[in-house]
């Protein structure tokens, strides 16, 4: 039985998210420093699985507490603050680091790790779970770019003209499954009246995410990292595309707009 004072409400509910946010990535550290697995999957692994099991935590949120996403994304927040003491040097944690790094050098955190974690923050903070937008950036980082590194190191043997850094198999799957995710988190955010569930807007996620994987093929975002250029490519289409159709974030019930930060949602997701 959920506490009547909202407050009260989201405070446990960020309790119940950081346990469960804590627990996948505990379960990834383990299996890091056992060597149970490659340690490049892993780190895709973890990639995948932290944000998407955060995202499916939203729900649990008031929708009359101006503080929720603030509290959502506390537990993001804290683990900024631990990967940049690693990446420092300052803090010693062989889990994080062999769970998180292509080559466990704990510099590494420093970059795409802390983007990946920044680029979540910021979307929950900005646009929370009314706005289609979240959806895209946050399926299009985790599920669209966590299996297109998976599938481009085992499929991956015809490389793309323009970068051969990147392959076909990884730039489709990356499309295929950041779109898919989307689709299921669409679905899913539908059932508790958060966003509209139609075909427009089925297409709107598809030339999103095709956004996303053709941006995360260029060179460019081998030279910066695919966790900083994949999210500002989903929200920047994403951002026009659901303007566009009017596809806004106000869902069917339009009563969890309460974040401050609802005049920047309301232009990004089209909504009234």
């Amino acid at each position: 039985m959920w506490p009547e004072s909202p407050l009260l409400r989201d405070a446990g509910a960020a309790v119940l998210t950081a346990g469960a946010a804590m627990a996948v990535l505990r379960l990834w550290e383990e299996v890091g420093n056992r060597a149970l697995l490659d340690q490049k999957l892993c780190r895709k692994l973890v990639h995948i699985s932290v944000g998407l099991v955060y995202f499916l935590m939203w729900p649990l949120f008031s929708a009359d507490d101006v503080y929720a996403p603030f509290l959502a994304s506390l537990v993001i927040v804290l683990n900024i603050i631990k990967v940049t003491l690693i990446g420092l040097g300052v803090v010693k944690d062989d889990g994080v680091v062999n769970s998180m790094t292509r080559n466990g050098d704990h510099r590494e955190l420093l970059r795409g790790p802390l983007y990946y974690a920044c680029a979540i923050t910021l979307t929950t903070i900005i646009f929370w779970r009314t706005s289609p937008i979240s959806i895209a950036v946050i399926c299009n980082l985790c599920a669209g770019d966590g299996v297109a590194d998976i599938a481009g190191r085992r499929f991956g043997h015809k490389k793309l003209p323009y970068n051969p850094d990147k392959s076909y198999a990884g730039t489709i799957a990356m499309f295929t499954a950041g779109f898919l995710a989307s689709i299921v988190y669409m679905c899913y955010f539908h059932l508790f009246g958060f966003v509209e569930q139609t075909w427009i807007m089925v297409a709107a996620f598809g030339i999103t995410s095709l956004a996303a994987a053709i941006v995360e093929s260029l060179p460019v975002s081998t030279r910066l990292d695919d966790n900083l250029t994949a999210p500002i490519a989903s929200l920047l289409v994403g951002g026009l595309v659901f303007y566009y159709i009017g596809g806004g974030g106000g869902g069917a019930t339009g009563g969890d707009r309460s974040s401050i930060f609802a005049m920047v949602e309301m232009v990004f997701a089209g909504s009234s």
